[in-house]
C-alpha cells in the first residue's frame, strides 16, 4: 500500500492536524479518505471523534476531552504505518443541473473574454469536466472542486460581491463551485444550481461528501424553475451513481 511522509501538528488542545505532501493530487486525497476510514473503524472506535478530510490534510478532532499531543502523535503515526486496507465509504458521481441565463450568469461574458472564448464555449467545457469534492469548508456544504481545465483556470474578482445568491455557480483559481446559500463571495459568477447541497433538517445535513465527483449539466430557464418547484416540495431527486463500487 502507497505511503506518504506526514506531518502531525497540535491543532488546539482538541485537534491534530495530519498533513500529506503539499499538492493536489487524486492518490494523495484517496490515502487521506483510507486513513480516515482506518481511523473510523479500527483505532477511534471508543471516543467520539470527528474526521475532516480536505486536499492534503486530516483534521482529528476530540470535542468532550483534551488531547494529550505527545502519546496520540506516536499512536497516529503508527496506524498510519500499519494501516490496513480498509474498505472506504461509498463514493458517487453527483450530475448537478445549472442554468446559465443572464438573469444567473453575472460574469459569463466578462470570464469568457478574459479567457478569450464565447460564453458558449466556456459552458461547454465547464459541463464536459469531471470535477473531484476535494474538500467542504468556507460556509456549510461550499464544495472545493478541483480538476477544473485549465482553459478556465481564472483569478477571483478584484472587488468581492457582498451578496451572492444560494445556488451561485463559481470559478476562482484552479476550482469551481456552488454557494450553497447566500453570502458575500468574490468567485466569478457563470450559472445557478438550485440543488440542496446543504440542508440542516436532513440526517446527513451535506449531499455529497469529500472523495465524491460532480459533474453539471446544462438546463434552460424553464426547467431551473420546474426543479426549483420540485425542490420546495421535497419530491427531486438529484442524480447519482455509485462510483469505486
Amino acid at each position: 500500500m502507497k505511503q506518504y511522509s506526514i506531518a502531525i501538528k497540535p491543532f488546539g488542545v482538541h485537534a491534530v492536524l495530519i498533513e500529506w505532501p503539499d499538492r493536489v493530487e487524486e492518490d494523495i486525497l484517496d490515502d487521506i479518505l483510507t486513513f480516515s476510514s482506518y481511523l473510523k473503524e479500527e483505532c477511534l472506535i471508543n471516543e467520539t471523534f470527528e474526521l475532516v478530510p480536505a486536499y492534503n490534510s486530516l483534521t482529528v478532532i476530540l470535542r468532550n476531552t483534551t488531547i494529550d499531543f505527545i502519546s496520540f502523535k506516536n499512536q497516529l503515526l503508527n496506524w498510519y504505518i500499519t494501516k490496513s486496507d480498509i474498505k472506504k465509504e461509498q463514493k458517487y458521481l453527483w450530475r448537478l443541473p445549472v442554468c446559465y441565463d443572464e438573469n444567473f450568469s453575472l460574469d459569463l461574458f466578462e470570464v469568457a473574454e478574459k479567457l478569450k472564448k464565447t460564453p458558449e464555449e466556456i459552458i461547454t467545457m465547464h459541463t464536459a469536466n469531471v470535477y473531484t469534492v476535494y474538500g467542504i469548508g468556507f460556509l456549510p456544504g461550499f464544495m472545493y472542486l478541483g480538476g477544473l481545465p485549465k482553459e478556465l483556470e481564472i483569478p477571483r474578482r478584484d472587488s468581492p460581491r457582498k451578496k451572492v445568491i444560494k445556488g451561485a455557480v463559481g470559478l476562482a483559481g484552479k476550482q469551481t463551485g456552488i454557494y450553497p446559500q447566500e453570502s458575500p463571495g468574490g468567485w466569478n459568477i457563470i450559472g445557478n444550481c438550485n440543488v440542496p447541497i446543504f440542508n440542516t433538517k436532513n440526517e446527513e445535513p451535506c449531499l455529497v461528501k469529500v472523495g465524491d465527483k460532480i459533474q453539471f449539466y446544462k438546463v434552460s430557464k424553464a426547467t431551473y424553475e420546474l426543479h426549483k418547484i420540485e425542490v420546495e416540495v421535497g419530491i427531486y431527486k438529484p442524480e447519482k451513481s455509485k462510483i469505486d463500487a
